[in-house]
């Protein structure tokens, strides 16, 4: 009798584990495909931008619409969606909470280590929130407004949009921040 106890109560335990796990990767498919939808949806207007009016056009496209992308993609899916960076541009919308911090310069080190930016990312469940992380790299496009050599409109406008811009001077390839994904579990 104490064996099958032993048995049922080590079977229950092992699936609940397993269930949990399986609402992890799941947890975790989903967070993904929104940072995905995110990048798939400002991308492509910021490239648009620079094509119509040049970076200057395209700051002002990344200050009004990745906001609403954000936003747009929180309350269509019911997770918090936002962007954070440790050299944030709008300190208002990017700073990282202490988790992200810790994740972000996580995805520094991994970087520094060899690892491409757009393979790096991190989840983790706490304090009743799942949270995910995908670590967002420079690109060649990116280097015009966040590279260590920027032109003069380029400058003007990023202090017109971000008094508090500390976004530049970064490399091809570095993590530049992440796009950030939290859910109540």
């Amino acid at each position: 009798m104490i064996r099958f106890l032993v048995i049922s109560l080590l079977t229950a335990v092992g699936h609940g584990a397993f269930a949990g796990t399986e609402a992890q990767t799941e947890l975790e498919q989903e967070a993904r495909q929104l940072a995905q939808r995110f990048v798939g949806e400002l991308k492509p207007q910021l490239k648009l931008a620079m094509q119509q009016g040049g970076p200057t056009h395209a700051i002002e496209v990344c200050a009004t619409q990745a906001p609403k992308i954000a936003e747009s993609l929180s309350a269509q899916s019911g997770w918090l969606v936002k962007r954070v960076s440790l050299k944030s541009r709008n300190a208002s919308r990017a700073q990282p909470d202490q988790w992200e911090r810790t994740v972000l310069q996580q995805f520094n080190e991994r970087q520094l280590a060899g690892e491409a930016a757009p393979d790096i990312s991190y989840s983790a469940s706490s304090a009743g929130q799942y949270r995910y992380m995908q670590a967002q790299g420079v690109e060649p496009l990116c280097l015009v407004c966040h590279g260590k050599e920027l032109s003069e409109p380029v400058r003007l406008t990023l202090e017109k949009y971000y008094p508090d811009d500390w976004a530049t001077g970064y490399s091809l390839g570095q993590v530049r921040g992440a796009i950030s994904l939290s859910k109540s579990m």
